[in-house]
């Protein structure tokens, strides 16, 4: 197969381009500077169509938009429409949307978060996503068949990597708060992807995989560190964790606990090397 991928070189794409590359497939590779969301790429030729990217300030998706609401709902939803469009007419048969479990938005903490419930996004990120999963799905038609991936936080290695400020502050011994969230390993969510490139499946799923609060988090770095400084208080607060059924009919099955507790070590080295230069 020949498979475009929007931001495959950014913190969550890059997992999904090795994952293609790996599998033998050939990768078309859109990302800045040669490509920017609005871009009419020529996907002539292109199988299946992943898109990843988003135009936000560095580091935020949610409040991504900072002080340009407008400009942030322009280039990442019309620009998602303008590539959904080009992929159709290319005659590109399969497009992945990454989209987020922040369509679900305001439903009361510890809601179990189906692919059933009707999304409630209460963010302009998560209404984005929203909409772009909808005019995604009112393309569909015989030859063209989208599906849309609802991704809860992504960990794992590679520079810039969403802990890296977290590790960085409980080394210098800064006062970390209490906080518990859903996570998923990037390599997990590319296998996701590569499932959903192999059927024909269409609408919303659902991908998370282990609750991890701060306090446990950082007890794993200290003992991996030697890092004595005091941990953060475990956080009381409910979370509303995504179930993911439909992935998992499929024969998905992410890596949990372990595969946090394998991939922490190159993390903290990358730092280490980091730090070092």
């Amino acid at each position: 197969m020949k498979i475009a991928l929007t931001g495959s070189t950014g913190r969550v794409g890059r997992f999904i381009a090795r994952e293609i590359i790996a599998a033998g497939d050939t990768l078309l590779p859109l990302s800045r500077p040669g490509y920017r969301l609005g871009d009419r790429p020529d996907l002539t030729g292109c199988d299946a169509l992943v898109h990843c990217a988003l135009a936000h300030l560095p580091g935020r998706y949610r409040g991504g938009e900072g002080e340009d609401p407008e400009g942030f709902r322009r280039t990442n939803f019309d620009g998602s429409i303008a590539l959904f469009e080009a992929a159709r007419q290319a005659g590109v048969a399969r497009v992945i949307f990454l989209s987020s479990r922040a369509v679900y938005g305001d439903y009361p903490p510890g809601t179990a978060l189906t692919e059933h419930l009707p999304p409630r996004p209460d963010t302009l990120y998560g209404a984005v996503k929203w909409q772009a999963e909808q005019a995604l799905a009112a393309l569909a038609a015989p030859g063209f068949c989208p599906a849309s991936i609802r991704a809860t936080g992504i960990y794992g290695p590679g520079s810039g990597h969403k802990w890296q400020t977290l590790f960085e502050a409980f080394s210098n011994g800064a006062a970390i708060a209490p906080r518990r969230s859903t996570e998923l390993h990037g390599h997990d969510l590319a296998r996701a992807v590569r499932l959903l490139l192999q059927c024909q499946e269409t609408g919303a799923f659902n991908a998370s995989d282990i609750l991890l609060d701060r306090h446990d988090l950082l007890a794993r770095v200290a003992r991996l560190t030697g890092v004595t400084h005091p941990l953060p208080a475990r956080s009381a607060a409910a979370i509303s964790a995504m179930t993911s059924d439909r992935l998992r009919a499929l024969g998905w099955r992410p890596a949990g606990i372990a595969g946090l507790e394998a991939t922490l070590p190159k993390m903290l080295a990358q730092r280490a090397d980091a730090a070092g230069r």
